[in-house]
């Protein structure tokens, strides 16, 4: 039975981080690219309607996901249920939406706002389909069929959003280009999952769901909130080539962070629910899959932070170059999201959803304070709030997980300290190394392939068990 578990843990994982890196590898390439075509102010514009896209979407998975997940002994009717009540909050939220564009553009003082929020915001019906298609493939571990749906879909939604770019329809290049990769994932998840909504809506059911899932809901608008309250901030006070530079240099050092770490706990978080009453077992795996995961982040954010200058430079092009002291910052503070998103898992996978939404409540007080003590000091110094903000959600979060599972913060420290201090020693390795070296090109494949030479080495000589436990995912080998 563990070894069976262990197994599918790793398939799953594979799968996850297929498709997690050919379609978010693929759309990070293809942002890249428009973003040499189009203006900084573009993005700025898209960006500014973050907060009540990333809000709308919340209120239309309500949690439901993550409680079918939960749920034992769910039902068809459970299923159909959160289905038909997903497409009533999508249709409701995006007629709100519509209603409130012409606000929206006002409050930013930009005119385009108008009709960009209106042809955006459409998304929100659209993904409002496929919530139950693709909640059904995580509890089955089938991330093959999703890595499908999503390749094709960004590959498609890509090559539109590139062209638009370059025949020069700037902020509409990146509008459309949303809104057909949406369509396209929504269309082939129907035709891959095979799953048809049966006729029926259970209000017993909806009741078991949404006290659930609700918890999750409060929490993940708190977050979300949260997360989009700089862009506002940022787009208010500034300017819209300013919120450009710090949304680009957010996507970059989300990106590797946010999707390893989603690749893992959408993995595991099936499997920790199927052994959630047996808490020995729980707190190993919670402690294996948090090693793991800084194991392969730690070494990826750092090394993006030493090496940002050049690769804005050479990627990007100068126009992008004021963005890379926000880059940095923001890798420091986004490595610590495994842990963050690890500790999180384990108190949902547990069916505490009250626990999560406390915790969320108090982080996120912690959270606006730190912002507004930054906010008069220019967007480096919010940035560099991000890092507190980091350190008090880990600190906050640990102390509900003692008292699901027993895990202290000590323990988690412990657990982690001796990778930290490996990446420590290979990001001074590195940063040496680039003194040394001047071109841009050969600086970046030196330390790269240095970088991983000598952090591989480390592990093998001091026996970091995690190395096995990488390679076991692309090897399909047991553990």
């Amino acid at each position: 039975m563990e070894e069976s578990l262990k197994y599918k843990a790793i398939k799953g994982v594979m799968w996850s981080a297929i498709e997690r890196f050919s379609v978010q590898g693929i759309q990070f390439v293809l942002t890249i690219i428009i973003a040499r075509l189009v203006s900084p102010s573009d993005y700025g514009l898209i960006a500014m309607l973050g907060i009540f896209l990333a809000i709308a979407q919340t209120f239309i998975d309500s949690g439901f996901s993550n409680a079918l997940m939960q749920k034992q002994d769910r039902t068809e009717k459970d299923f159909s249920t959160v289905f038909y009540f997903n497409i009533i909050v999508g249709v409701f939220v995006y007629l709100l939406l519509y209603l409130c564009s012409s606000y929206v553009a006002i409050f930013y003082n930009e005119p385009k706002l108008d009709s960009i929020t209106k042809i955006v915001g459409f998304n929100l019906v659209i993904s409002s389909f496929s919530v139950v298609q693709r909640a059904k493939l995580t509890i089955a571990l089938n991330f093959k069929l999703q890595a499908i749906a999503s390749l094709i879909a960004v590959v498609a939604s890509g090559g539109l959003g590139v062209y638009m770019a370059y025949v020069g329809y700037g902020v509409w290049a990146i509008v459309l280009q949303t809104l057909l990769n949406n369509f396209l994932n929504t269309l082939l998840l129907w035709i891959l999952a095979r799953w048809i909504p049966q006729i029926c809506f259970s209000w017993k059911s909806f009741r078991v769901l949404f006290g659930f899932g609700s918890k999750l809901l409060l929490s993940g608008i708190l977050h979300t909130t949260y997360t989009n309250l700089y862009s506002i901030v940022i787009g208010k006070q500034f300017s819209s080539i300013e919120l450009g530079y710090y949304n680009r240099a957010y996507s970059i050092a989300y990106f590797p962070s946010n999707n390893i770490s989603s690749i893992l706990t959408r993995a595991i978080y099936p499997i920790q629910c199927s052994i959630q009453d047996d808490n020995e077992r729980l707190r190993n795996s919670f402690l294996q899959y948090l090693r793991v995961a800084v194991y392969v982040i730690f070494p990826l954010m750092i090394g993006l932070c030493l090496l940002a200058e050049p690769l804005v430079l050479l990627i990007l092009t100068n126009k992008w170059m004021h963005m890379v002291p926000l880059l940095k910052i923001m890798c420091i503070a986004y490595m610590w999201d495994p842990v963050m998103m690890i500790n999180h898992n384990i108190l949902t996978a547990k069916g505490h959803s009250g626990y999560f939404l406390k915790a969320e409540i108090l982080k996120k007080i912690t959270a606006v304070a730190i912002l507004i003590v930054t906010i008069p000091f220019g967007i480096e110094i919010m940035c560099m709030g991000l890092i507190f903000y980091a350190f008090s959600d880990i600190f906050i979060i640990s102390r509900f997980v003692y008292k699901v599972v027993g895990v202290t913060l000590m323990s988690q420290i412990t657990a982690i300290l001796p990778i930290l201090l490996l990446n420590v020693f290979t990001g001074l390795v590195i940063y040496v190394l680039n003194l040394f070296v001047q071109p841009i090109s050969l600086k970046l494949i030196l330390s790269i392939l240095f970088g991983f030479v000598f952090y591989v080495g480390l592990s093998y000589l001091f026996k970091f068990k995690e190395v096995q436990l990488v390679q076991s995912v692309f090897t399909k080998n047991r553990l």
